[in-house]
């Protein structure tokens, strides 16, 4: 299942607009805080999905029953550019467990480039649900790789991607290799470039939020 936030016109379709207007997207407290609110709204939308239980609550006046969430996720990010919508997952699903991947591509001389994974920090997957952000799906590379990754953790019973912006190739080759997948994303853009660059996209998410990084 693909879910794009952005068919029905809501603020999420506005922080969209900003974090790709190159007017705006300079102002770098600014455009992290964009990409935490887009998470955020992908969190409200994910609980929807989760399994709840009942549970009651002693108010001053009695008792109420109330539905909660059944267990919570693990929020898994792709370090550096995933960080500020790991923070929004984090600030709306406060009692999630984390892991984080070191993913970065890794550029040849003639243009090209491999997907290399240096690091990961996470707690046991097993029969768990995860929930894997990164603002810019592209090829889908980075992400089935980081999935692969991650399953040498244990086996997730559910898998959910975030993105602020996706491109429909990288979809379509997320959901080829992992079926089971549900994508959430702010936008959805048909093009890349010969560098696999979205079009219209927005230009590089991790170098927007921390600064340009050494290619070296």
């Amino acid at each position: 299942m693909v879910i794009n936030l952005s068919e029905q016109h809501s603020l999420v379709s506005n922080w969209i607009n900003e974090i790709r207007d190159i007017n705006i997207q300079q102002d770098r407290l600014r455009f992290r805080t964009n990409l935490e609110r887009i998470a955020e709204v992908a969190a409200y939308e994910i609980s929807k999905v989760l399994p709840f239980v009942e549970k009651e609550a002693e108010t001053p006046l009695g008792t109420a029953t109330n539905k909660i969430l059944k267990e919570q996720p693990v929020l898994a990010t792709i370090l550096r550019a995933g960080l500020p919508m790991h923070n929004g997952l984090l600030r709306y699903f406060d009692k999630a467990d984390s892991a984080f991947v070191a993913a970065y591509r890794k550029h040849e001389k003639d243009g090209s480039f491999q997907i290399s994974l240096e690091y990961m920090s996470c707690p046991d997957l097993e029969n768990r649900i995860v929930i894997i952000s990164d603002p810019m799906l592209a090829t889908g590379a980075s992400l089935v790789k980081t999935i692969h990754f991650l399953k040498e953790e244990g086996k997730p019973k559910e898998i959910h991607i975030v993105a602020a912006i996706a491109c429909t190739i990288g979809i379509e080759y997320v959901k080829r290799e992992e079926p089971s997948v549900t994508i959430w994303c702010g936008d959805i853009d048909d093009e890349l470039t010969a560098k696999s660059y979205i079009v219209p996209g927005l230009g590089d998410a991790g170098d927007l939020a921390y600064g340009i990084k050494n290619q070296n």
